[in-house]
């Protein structure tokens, strides 16, 4: 499938694109909305693509080798402040985070990101780094197992899955998509297997989350950005599941009312200045129009915020 940028009008016009801005796109993945915002800047104007996927990087440089102020940088978007502090660059006047999936990273049977294909057990976004989820199903323990099916994937039947796949990994290293989706299939009653939804739909949320680290990730760098950011500077962030999307807007909330005095006090003391103003009342949604053309789209959330 090709891959198709999610709400990419409504993330250009969050970022207010200033022609001699610098801009950052933490998660280039297809180069769709790193197109879009060079389309908008100036010669002056520059561009820092980071992502930690080299195939990723490949293919965007092949996509946008016409323009000329940008510059790619293979890393984790965890490292932003050494990232910017080796480039001399001080501030920033917008950064987005879009932390969905490639379609190219869903697609490569050889990444193991999709439960519909059957390949090894891997979901590393980068390959050159980590555990994969082959050594979580068949190294974790039982309760770590649970923990990460139930806080990352809220999979109801955490605990039941887990210990059908400790049991089963006696007897054989479990290496595939398939052999884990199997597994979980026969844990499944006959009114759960009824259920629409794939079954292990979760369960791979939950592995690519812990293999890649990316809730500690996320809550690392936020704080950092805001930092970084230029006063006027936008925040833009892309969620695609309820766990990211409360941080985020958790995040916001905080930096955008960051008093801790209890609410019976006349006045704050506690002179904690606010950083952020959330731009909107509620997150963007892709419209109809948008979820027919790219059903990945469906579940995405778009949050702004901007420096004060």
């Amino acid at each position: 499938m090709k891959h198709k940028t999610v709400l990419l009008e409504e993330t250009i016009k969050a970022l207010k694109i200033k022609k001699n801005g610098i801009y950052v796109d933490c998660t280039l993945g297809g180069g769709g909305h790193s197109e879009s915002i060079l389309d908008e800047l100036g010669e002056s104007g520059k561009l820092i693509a980071i992502d930690q996927d080299s195939f990723a990087i490949k293919k965007s440089k092949e996509r946008l080798k016409a323009y000329k102020n940008i510059i790619y940088i293979k890393d984790n978007f965890s490292n932003l402040k050494n990232i910017l502090d080796n480039l001399e660059i001080k501030k920033i006047d917008g950064i987005l985070l879009d932390l969905g999936v490639s379609s190219f990273q869903l697609d490569n049977r050889e990444r193991g990101f999709s439960y519909w294909d059957e390949s090894i057990l891997d979901m590393r976004m980068d390959q050159d780094s980590g555990i994969d989820a082959k050594f979580i199903i068949n190294n974790y323990t039982l309760k770590e197992i649970t923990r990460v099916f139930g806080d990352y994937g809220e999979e109801k039947n955490a605990f039941k899955f887990a210990k059908a796949i400790v049991k089963a990994r006696e007897n054989i290293e479990i290496k595939t998509n398939k052999e884990l989706i199997d597994i979980i299939k026969l844990t499944l009653s006959e009114k759960e297997k009824r259920k629409q939804g794939h079954p292990a739909r979760k369960i791979f949320q939950a592995l690519r989350i812990e293999v890649n680290q990316e809730l500690k990730v996320l809550e690392e760098v936020l704080p950092l950005i805001v930092e970084k950011l230029n006063t006027g500077g936008r925040l833009v962030i892309i969620t695609f599941h309820s766990i990211e999307d409360r941080i985020v807007k958790k995040f916001m909330k905080k930096n955008e009312n960051p008093c801790e005095c209890p609410a019976d006090f006349p006045i704050c003391i506690c002179n904690k200045v606010p950083l952020l103003k959330i731009i909107g009342n509620k997150p963007i949604l892709p419209n109809d129009e948008e979820i027919d053309v790219n059903s990945r789209s469906r579940s995405s959330k778009l949050r702004i915020a901007e420096k004060i």
